[in-house]
């Protein structure tokens, strides 16, 4: 039976628009700012953050990494925003990504993190469901996958409650620091 879903964006379309700021229950995603390098130092400093991720980052590399996303928008990659707590919107609280997009395949794939202070208040499922309401209503994504570790469980149930469900597992797929890990694949479709 054929879905009635949004066709995805023609190539181009992004890059034709500014990256937009995205509102959610309680938190805000924005595109990232020159002066939030102390958070993206901040973050990959974090051990727990540096464990799925390996890696850490200097302030030049951090200000590379952020200046990096507004031309990954413009050449459709990708597309990274900061996370905000609307509680405390002068910080950032964590990140949310589009690792990849193909708009012609009308797939993306995701990856997010929390720093430790903000760690419990469910920001990033908030966040993975405001972006994921988002891709599919405004970008016409069909498909949304997101991958970790099978050892990050924190990770693991973030997808859950984001309505993520795991699809199977990918053996042996990603290098950590302490060796290969297996990792889960969760994925949605813009008609669950």
């Amino acid at each position: 039976m054929p879905s009635l879903v949004t066709p995805a964006l023609a190539a181009g379309t992004l890059a034709a628009s500014a990256q937009p700021e995205i509102a959610g229950d309680g938190v805000l995603l924005r595109p990232w700012q020159a002066s939030d390098r102390p958070a993206v130092v901040a973050g990959y400093a974090d051990p727990a953050i540096q464990r799925w991720h390996c890696r850490s980052m200097t302030e030049d590399e951090a200000a590379a990494w952020i200046a990096r996303w507004p031309d990954r928008w413009r050449d459709e990659t990708g597309a990274g925003w900061a996370i905000v707590d609307t509680r405390t919107p002068d910080r950032v609280a964590g990140q949310i990504s589009f690792r990849r997009i193909d708009l012609g395949e009308a797939i993306a794939e995701l990856s997010y993190w929390v720093l430790p202070e903000f760690r419990g208040r469910r920001i990033a499922p908030r966040a993975l469901h405001a972006l994921t309401g988002w891709a599919f209503a405004e970008l016409g994504l069909y498909r949304l996958e997101l991958n970790h570790s099978t050892a990050n469980t924190a990770s693991c149930r973030v997808a859950a409650q984001a309505g993520y469900p795991v699809e199977g597992t990918k053996r042996g797929e990603a290098r950590h620091a302490d060796g290969w890990h297996d990792m889960h694949q969760h994925a949605r479709l813009a008609i669950d």
